[in-house]
């Protein structure tokens, strides 16, 4: 991947998928449809809630966080007023779910959010909440299922909890051979030219504490 397939400003890397309804790397395809197999032979109908993700839509998603347009969550999934933090305290609150613009690892067409078809009651939606995939929640046997097999087609979680500053998503998972390329190559200068022009809101703190914000919040994860 070239610096702009990797910051979501080019869409050269990824293809159209129609019956998986997604968009993805054009080289996850063949490992995500025979996962899907797999999972539909123990009883899940399993889809990609989000997939691919482009620059412009990662940076309307942090302008609205930002300007609170969009809800921010706190550490406990419980929505928090942005109103009167300081930028810093604002940034590093929508970093711990939401990736800066340019940074997510939706941008690579490489990693997926997983929920259940099968799972779903009528005319009911996915939130992407950890208690829908915890013990009692909707997806509970996917993530379990996910957690004996996922590996066994090149893909895991990488936000666990552990290492990374990003809080713990259970229905994010990536395809390894792919994704730990990328991760090498998104290096904090290739970061900071994608948001040079950018209207980025906070840019001013952003980028004064850039170098720690890619430490902490895309270089380091939950790894294979």
């Amino acid at each position: 991947m070239n610096a702009a397939e990797l910051t979501g400003r080019a869409r050269t890397h990824v293809t159209e998928v129609a019956g998986l309804q997604a968009t993805m790397h054009r080289d996850v395809v063949a490992a995500f449809t025979n996962l899907t197999r797999a999972a539909a032979a123990g009883g899940f109908a399993v889809f990609a809630v989000s997939a691919f993700r482009d620059f412009d839509r990662q940076l309307a998603i942090w302008n609205g966080k930002y300007s609170g347009e969009r809800t921010t969550l706190d550490a406990g999934g419980r929505a928090v007023d942005l109103g009167p933090l300081a930028p810093e305290a604002r940034i590093e609150a929508i970093l711990r779910w939401s990736a800066l613009p340019g940074a997510s690892r939706h941008h690579w067409g490489t990693d997926l959010d997983l929920a259940d078809r099968n799972a779903l009651g009528a005319g009911q939606r996915v939130s992407l909440t950890r208690e829908e995939y915890a013990p009692g929640g909707p997806f509970a046997a996917l993530s379990a299922w996910l957690d004996e097999h996922a590996a066994n087609f090149g893909f895991f979680r990488p936000y666990r909890g552990v290492k990374s500053a990003v809080q713990a998503e259970p229905w994010h998972f990536s395809f390894a051979p792919l994704a730990e390329f990328a991760r090498g190559r998104l290096t904090e200068g290739v970061l900071r030219e994608a948001l040079a022009a950018a209207p980025l809101l906070g840019r001013e703190s952003v980028f004064a504490r850039l170098p720690e914000y890619h430490a902490h919040f895309v270089a380091a994860i939950d790894p294979p």
